[in-house]
């Protein structure tokens, strides 16, 4: 499968795609709606930042209590649920007058139903396409969440001034709304991909599991820190360039989207490994420059091309797959989910912390610092040369 025209005849991918593509739409808006108004209200780039990424702190719970149900949970009756749950958290986020704290006690709420989506969803694509579909599946789910958020930062940036903080809330919660609706009716009815009741037990036996193999802890720690150190220089866009941070946001899911085309669609198997670890730095690189407090232009070139550097995690998460034992897909796609939410809230926290005692500039050169060093020291495990479970495995060409 190497083509989109077969990606959207395969079954069920299309109401999987508009499911996804909805609620980063619903996301996106909500969350440049909250950073605006707990910024506005508190005039704190910690609380700023950790209102549009905090609530991933919350999904490190869910992945460690929760993550079992991903694979033991029917896939469209839990899309179905989590969407709707999302619509009623940000529909009560919405509230005039709620208080600060009312509203991270929220998102902490939403933060661990969230923890279950990327294993619900990623593990039905999982289903849904053969395996050597899913790299060019997840590309174009890549690819949806950077057109999306391009739109959604441009359209969340409009509703903020056209209606208010609040209104813009509940367009996100409608559109919440529209995702469950889409999921109930677009998706087939079909089995959990896992026997037995989710509990917390199973939960901790499988992430053990999981966590016992060096090449895939390997992968998981490339997955999860770069990227948060990473997206923590992201949220200081508000207090870094408080009028233009819609713009650098849709530029930042601009280089993303353009990443996500090349290594999903146009980079040969063969060149995957050796682009991987040039792609990873990527990431990190360009984000240097704010050392220098660079003209706005500039900083918007590198924050655009350091985005293209996020296409590493599409190989990586190839990978991680082709390490994993099938009946713990869900859980292992949903653990690198849960994982990188939750690095992205504490790399969002670091950053916030960071220029609340120096500047946004120098946070986000120190953040980027950090990524390219830890990008570096993991470099030497990552080379594919051993199974998840200890069995040699040809390498990904």
């Amino acid at each position: 499968m190497r083509t989109y025209r077969e990606l959207f005849r395969a079954p069920e991918f299309t109401p999987l795609f508009a499911t996804s593509t909805v609620q980063t739409m619903a996301l996106t808006v909500s969350g440049l709606a909250l950073g605006t108004l707990v910024y506005g209200a508190t005039g704190s780039p910690l609380l700023s930042a950790l209102s549009m990424f905090g609530s991933s702190f919350a999904q490190v719970i869910g992945a460690t209590v929760l993550m079992s149900a991903a694979d033991r949970l029917p896939p469209r009756a839990a899309s179905t649920a989590l969407a709707t749950a999302f619509a009623i958290g940000t529909a009560f986020l919405a509230m005039p007058g709620l208080p600060v704290w009312a509203v991270f006690v929220v998102l902490f709420g939403l933060g661990l139903v969230a923890s279950l989506g990327g294993g619900v969803r990623y593990g039905l694509l999982n289903e849904i396409l053969p395996q050597q579909g899913y790299l060019l599946g997840r590309s174009v789910l890549n690819m949806s969440v950077g057109v999306t958020q391009i739109c959604g930062f441009a359209l969340g940036g409009l509703l903020v001034n056209a209606l208010s903080p609040q209104g813009t809330l509940l367009t996100a919660a409608v559109l919440y709304l529209a995702a469950a609706l889409i999921a109930g009716l677009g998706l087939t009815r079909r089995p959990a991909r896992a026997s037995g009741r989710p509990s917390v037990a199973a939960t901790w036996r499988n992430n053990v599991r999981l966590w016992s193999s060096a090449p895939r802890r390997y992968v998981y720690l490339a997955l999860w820190v770069p990227n948060g150190l990473i997206v923590g220089c992201e949220a200081l866009f508000v207090p870094y360039a408080p009028e233009h941070a819609g713009l650098l946001f849709a530029l930042a899911a601009f280089g993303m989207l353009a990443g996500d085309v090349l290594a999903g669609r146009f980079i040969p198997a063969r060149w995957r490994e050796r682009l991987a670890a040039p792609l990873r730095l990527l990431l990190a690189a360009p984000y240097l420059i704010f050392a220098v407090d660079p003209a706005l232009p500039l900083a918007a070139v590198a924050i655009t091309l350091a985005s293209v550097g996020y296409a590493a995690s599409l190989l990586l998460q190839e990978r991680l797959v082709a390490l994993t034992p099938a009946d713990v897909r869900g859980q292992a796609l949903g653990l690198h989910s849960s994982g990188t939410m939750t690095m992205q809230g504490v790399g969002a926290a670091l950053a916030g912390a960071i220029a609340q005692y120096t500047s946004p500039v120098s946070a986000m050169s120190m953040m980027a610092a950090a990524s390219f060093l830890v990008t570096l020291c993991l470099a030497p495990g990552l080379r594919p040369d051993r199974s998840g479970d200890g069995e040699a495995i040809p390498v990904i060409r």
